[in-house]
């Protein structure tokens, strides 16, 4: 299977790479040269434009940051969909709307490609074990299809069901991140409070009972989410704002989590 990737950022990076040390034949397209460069000694190609990039895949895989940036790679003449050949694949990586992703499968389907939903978790360190968790959405043969290249980068690769699946899904698991943000910040907010050193609570707190990811990523940045905020504000506003839509979609209600969740992005400054 020849694979293109595109979105070579701190996670798509090194699941590109993976790939290519994996003995697939490999095509990378950036918006930056400079994105490409760490590639100049690998077997992988490089195309002139996602088109290209598309003629020469049989699966693509897409890594970008928001859905504008998937349509943005895909549609147009210059686009992914303008290359690609009857047969082949589209696996959207990025975390985006289910709804995003249905769209693209439609237009997909006009020059009889497939699309699957392949959200990721674990960042950086877990490509490089090859323990990246893959969420895939989409018909059960073509994510089978997929699954040798996935697994240069990822164990477990789980199937949840149809088109769109993997992406509520992903968006479900940042929801709670999120609202596990929230909630521990408020703790620290009461400790502090209570007259405990927030840094000596938090590390305390990470390493009993009450420990998350979340408290984790607070401890990193010295029990604050001063420096969280710029890496992850926006990214996380985007995906409790699709939760919410979903929800609404569906006619449910929100619930504690969302509460919760708002407290952390409006302690961020990317408030819902």
């Amino acid at each position: 299977m020849r694979v293109g990737f595109i979105g070579l950022g701190s996670q798509g990076g090194p699941m590109a790479r993976r790939i290519i040390e994996g003995g697939f034949e490999t095509t990378l397209w950036a918006r930056r040269a400079a994105s490409l460069e760490p590639y100049a000694g690998t077997a992988a190609k490089t195309a002139s434009s996602p088109a290209e990039l598309g003629a020469a895949s049989d699966l693509v895989c897409l890594c970008v940051v928001a859905d504008d940036d998937v349509r943005e790679v895909l549609y147009g003449d210059a686009g992914v969909l303008a290359g690609m050949n009857e047969g082949g694949i589209i696996a959207i990586h990025s975390t985006v709307h289910p709804d995003t992703v249905r769209e693209v499968a439609e237009k997909a389907a006009e020059k009889g490609v497939s699309v699957i939903d392949a959200p990721v978790s674990g960042g950086g360190p877990a490509v490089e074990e090859g323990k990246l968790l893959v969420m895939v959405g989409g018909d059960e043969e073509i994510a089978e299809r997929c699954r040798p290249v996935f697994a240069t980068y990822a164990d477990p690769i789980v199937h949840l069901g149809p088109l769109g699946s993997g992406q509520v899904t992903k968006i479900l698991n940042n929801l709670l991140f999120t609202a596990n943000l929230g909630a521990a910040l408020s703790t620290l907010e009461l400790g502090e409070s209570l007259g405990i050193p927030r840094v000596r609570l938090a590390e305390v707190l990470n390493g009993g009972s009450a420990t998350s990811k979340a408290l984790g990523s607070i401890v990193v940045f010295g029990g604050t989410v001063e420096g969280l905020a710029p890496i992850a504000g926006a990214l996380l506003q985007k995906d409790v704002r699709h939760a919410a839509t979903i929800a609404a979609k569906a006619g449910v209600p929100e619930g504690t989590v969302f509460t919760v969740a708002d407290t952390a992005l409006k302690t961020m400054e990317f408030p819902r």
